[in-house]
C-alpha cells in the first residue's frame, strides 16, 4: 500500500509563498514501512495527471512493481495517473481529511453533532448502507451546509472502495494517518525555520529530518506488529499478489 500526502512550505520565491512538499510512504509485504519518494510541488495552478505521472513512473522504475491501494486526499490528476502505471491499484480518499474539510464549511458549535451524523456513512456494512445514511446525514444538514453534501458527493468515487472490505483492512485504509505521524514531525521541522530561501534547502530540511526519526527501530517495530492482520486480509482480498511481491 502506498499513503501520499503534503506538507505545506514556505519558499521565499521573489516573496514568501506556500509550496507544498508531497511525501510518499510505501508499506511493504512484510509491514515494513518505506519513504518511496520526497517531491515538490509545481508552480503555477497546481500539479496534474501528467506530474503525477511522472512521479509514480519513477517509484515504479525503482523497484515497487504492484500496489493494491492507494491512500490520498483528492489530489488532481493522481487517480487517472495511477491506473496508468498500476492498472489494479484502489484508489481511497482519506476519511480523516473529508472529515476536517466538512468542518471548514461549519460552524464550530456544529462540528460534534457533523462527526456523529457522519460517523454511520464511513462505518456503514456495504456501500448500499452508506447510501442509506448519507441519504439521513443530507436531509438533516443540507439546507444549512449544502456545501458539506457536495463535498461528500465529489468525493464518493474514491471513498467507497475501502467498504467493500472487512474491518482488518478499512482500519489501515480509510484514513492517511499512517503518514500524518511523520508529516507531523516533519511541519515542526519547517515550522522551526520560518521560511527557506529556496526550494533545495526546504528539501534538504525535511530529508534530515526523515533521517531522523525512530532511531532506535522500536517505532518500526511497532508498526510491523499493528499490520499482520491486515496483511493477511490484504493477501486474501488481493488475490496472493502480497504473496507474489515476495517471491
Amino acid at each position: 500500500m502506498v499513503f501520499i500526502d503534503a506538507v505545506n512550505v514556505k519558499i521565499r520565491e521573489g516573496q514568501v509563498a506556500n509550496r507544498p512538499v508531497y511525501l510518499a510512504l510505501g508499506v511493504t509485504v512484510d509491514g515494513e514501512r518505506d519513504i518511496l519518494g520526497l517531491r515538490a510541488g509545481e508552480h503555477g495552478d497546481g500539479e496534474g495527471a501528467k506530474y503525477w505521472l511522472r512521479i509514480l513512473a519513477e517509484i515504479k522504475n525503482r523497484g515497487v512493481r504492484d500496489v493494491c491501494m492507494l491512500a490520498c486526499d483528492g489530489l488532481k490528476g493522481l487517480p487517472d495517473a495511477v491506473s496508468a502505471v498500476w492498472e489494479k491499484t484502489v484508489v481511497q480518499t482519506c476519511i480523516v481529511h473529508l472529515l476536517r474539510n466538512s468542518f471548514k464549511y461549519a460552524s464550530k458549535r456544529d462540528w460534534a453533532e457533523i462527526a456523529k451524523d457522519l460517523k454511520p456513512v464511513y462505518t456503514a456494512a456495504s456501500e448500499a448502507d452508506a447510501l442509506d445514511r448519507f441519504a439521513d446525514f443530507s436531509g438533516k444538514w443540507e439546507k444549512r451546509y449544502p456545501a458539506i453534501i457536495r463535498l461528500w458527493e465529489n468525493a464518493r468515487a474514491e471513498f467507497v472502495p475501502f467498504l467493500q472490505f472487512d474491518r482488518e483492512i478499512r482500519t489501515v485504509i480509510c484514513t492517511t494517518s499512517a503518514i500524518e505521524s511523520i508529516n507531523a514531525r516533519l511541519r515542526r521541522a519547517v515550522n522551526a525555520r520560518g521560511h527557506f530561501p529556496t526550494e533545495q534547502a526546504a528539501l534538504k530540511c525535511l530529508y534530515l529530518a526523515i533521517m531522523s526519526l525512530d532511531p532506535t527501530g522500536k517505532g518500526r517495530k511497532r508498526w510491523t506488529n499493528r499490520w499482520k492482520a491486515a496483511l493477511n486480509a490484504f493477501d486474501i482480498t488481493f488475490d496472493g499478489r502480497l504473496s507474489a511481491g515476495r517471491k
